[in-house]
């Protein structure tokens, strides 16, 4: 039970550390520091960094609202206005510091680690496909008028999403997510 729950405090500390200074920023023994664990104990558990990188990706993804999504008692459109407001209230309450950790990672890592990329890959593939399911229930419940397929329409939404976030971490302020909200849900997809 001790070693799970020393693993348990790297992921954490490394899912901290990655989101406040990136994985280029994060040594070892930061996140092990920041763990309260012994160095050593790092590779007791993880192999590498990167490995650490890809657990941390899975447990940010599994992390999320999504339960706001499958509310079946609120239209679709609502969930997903609901589900972006909760997201943007996390990053505004983080100081505009944690942006999405996949966003980061596929700025930072993607094009430097397979192992990396592959699961950003599979984590992005997931989230669009559950907001193209969301946006075609939305287009059969005739919500939206769009004829733009569901598929293509959410992949927009997660660009756009991503871009937002990127946008508001450098300016520090609010705007580029009320822009988001708006030309969103009151202009794109309804």
């Amino acid at each position: 039970m001790a070693t799970q729950n020393v693993r348990e405090k790297i992921l954490k500390a490394g899912i901290d550390q990655f989101h406040r200074v990136g994985f280029n920023g994060s040594s070892v023994d930061d996140i092990t520091s920041l763990a309260g664990v012994p160095k050593g104990s790092f590779y007791n558990h993880f192999k590498s960094k990167e490995v650490l990188a890809v657990e941390a990706l899975d447990r940010y993804a599994l992390g999320g609202p999504y339960s706001i999504l499958m509310n079946k008692e609120v239209s679709p459109l609502r969930r997903m206005k609901q589900y972006f407001a909760k997201l943007a209230e996390g990053f505004v309450e983080s100081g505009y510091t944690k942006g999405c950790l996949l966003g980061n990672f596929s700025s930072e890592l993607s094009d430097h680690s397979d192992i990396v990329q592959s699961k950003l890959k599979h984590l992005f593939s997931n989230w669009s496909q559950l907001l193209a399911s969301v946006i075609q229930e939305a287009q059969d419940a005739g919500e939206m008028k769009s004829s733009i397929k569901a598929t293509q329409l959410s992949g927009f939404v997660l660009s756009a999403w991503q871009g937002t976030l990127l946008r508001s971490r450098a300016l520090q302020d609010q705007s580029p997510l009320r822009e988001f909200t708006q030309v969103m849900f009151h202009e794109l997809l309804k």
